[in-house]
């Protein structure tokens, strides 16, 4: 019986067609629980809806713990422990919690509140469970997490080196540290929003070069993606078809 259920809410493989209608009804369940998101207003309809997808996936997080052996393999009691620490498991639970009306009651009074809510976005996440391209691209970054580490690493030192560069060229512009690395990160993106900006010749020329470095920068994990997920598609193409 377990092991017939996880097949039904696990991706579907040929010729599962009760399991084919669960992933089909869980992307629907998916987009329909964000509808609520999009309203400042919390109406009645609207907290019916959060509720009853809430409930629905909880229901399904259950039964995706109670046949955790059979994801991983392992028929031990350390199956069902590891089962929660897992990341898609995480934000399952995360995506939940903000509609949970005991949990609500008490973050209410803080100002936390909202970013607690927006916790309910990581229902998107378990979209990944379904769609075939979001699997590739997850699998594209699970094996290039090195280069994008490196990357990502890189990213960093050289915003927190490029903030106080500029807070010392021009700390009149720059009031905090945390401002000077809000304008190294817009740099670092070449987004240029314009509301922090430097105004002599010395932090200009730096923002011209923080610029230019950016420009290099940003374009490392985009072709390290583009090279992974290319070579994730050919080989996902040619892979034997499951039986």
């Amino acid at each position: 019986m377990r092991k017939r259920i996880f097949e039904i809410i696990e991706t579907a493989s040929d010729g599962d067609r009760i399991s084919s209608v669960y992933d089909v009804g869980m992307m629907i369940l998916i987009v329909v629980s964000l509808i609520p998101l999009a309203f400042k207003r919390e109406t009645t309809f609207l907290l019916v809806i959060d509720k009853v997808c809430a409930a629905l996936f909880i229901v399904d997080y259950l039964l995706r713990w109670l046949t955790a052996d059979y994801k991983y393999g392992n028929r031990s009691v350390l199956s069902f422990v590891r089962y929660p620490f897992g990341f898609m498991a995480l934000a399952d639970l995360l995506s939940v919690l903000p509609s949970l009306t005991v949990l609500n009651s008490a973050f209410k009074v803080l100002r936390i509140m909202r970013m607690f809510r927006a916790l309910r976005v990581l229902r998107v996440v378990k979209a990944a469970r379904y769609s075939r391209s979001v699997r590739i691209i997850m699998e594209v970054f699970k094996r290039s997490r090195a280069p994008l580490a490196a990357v990502g690493t890189l990213s960093v030192v050289y915003v927190l080196v490029s903030a106080l560069v500029i807070l010392n060229v021009e700390p009149d512009s720059f009031e905090t540290y945390f401002d000077a690395v809000y304008w190294a990160t817009v740099s670092l993106t070449t987004m240029g929003y314009g509301d922090i900006y430097p105004v002599t010749v010395m932090g200009r020329i730096v923002t011209m070069l923080s610029s230019l470095l950016g420009i290099a920068i940003v374009a490392l994990p985009a072709g390290i993606i583009t090279a992974g997920y290319l070579a994730e598609v050919e080989n996902d193409g040619k892979s034997p078809p499951e039986s």
